[in-house]
């Protein structure tokens, strides 16, 4: 009895202080489907509906972890492309004027976006090579 009574806390604890959900939204997955989101649920500590409704609420706000991770990307990128072009010359004993510094950050800050772009393309073109290969 005492497990019910903690359920039924619970319950009211979650309730209290957020407006009703009146709505529900169903669709059918396969048990495959059903498992890899299941785990993932899992894996954010989350219970599957929790865990769908954040998502679902999340995508229809634009607050996609896509552009996110894009951004993140094309970050990593343009210190790749800064290390390559500055560490290049260092390496070779020279050193970089600050007007020469000042145009390689120009250069990075504007084709870093195209260069992730880029390498994104490629890995999807590689991955999809593997998979049909």
């Amino acid at each position: 009895m005492l497990k019910n009574s903690l359920i039924t806390e619970q319950s009211i604890q979650r309730v209290s202080g957020r407006e009703s959900r009146t709505q529900s939204i169903a669709t059918r997955f396969t048990p495959a489907e059903e498992d890899t989101l299941a785990k993932a649920a899992e894996a954010n500590g989350q219970n599957l509906r929790e865990w769908a409704r954040e998502i679902l609420l999340r995508e229809a706000h634009g607050e996609s972890t896509v552009a996110c991770t894009d951004q993140i990307l094309i970050e990593i990128v343009g210190l790749q492309l800064f290390l390559t072009d500055v560490l290049s010359p260092i390496a070779c004993g020279e050193r970089l004027t600050s007007a020469q510094y000042e145009e390689l950050m120009r250069n990075v800050k504007t084709t870093k976006r195209r260069a992730a772009h880029d390498a994104i393309a490629q890995f999807r073109a590689e991955a999809g090579e593997e998979r049909h290969g």
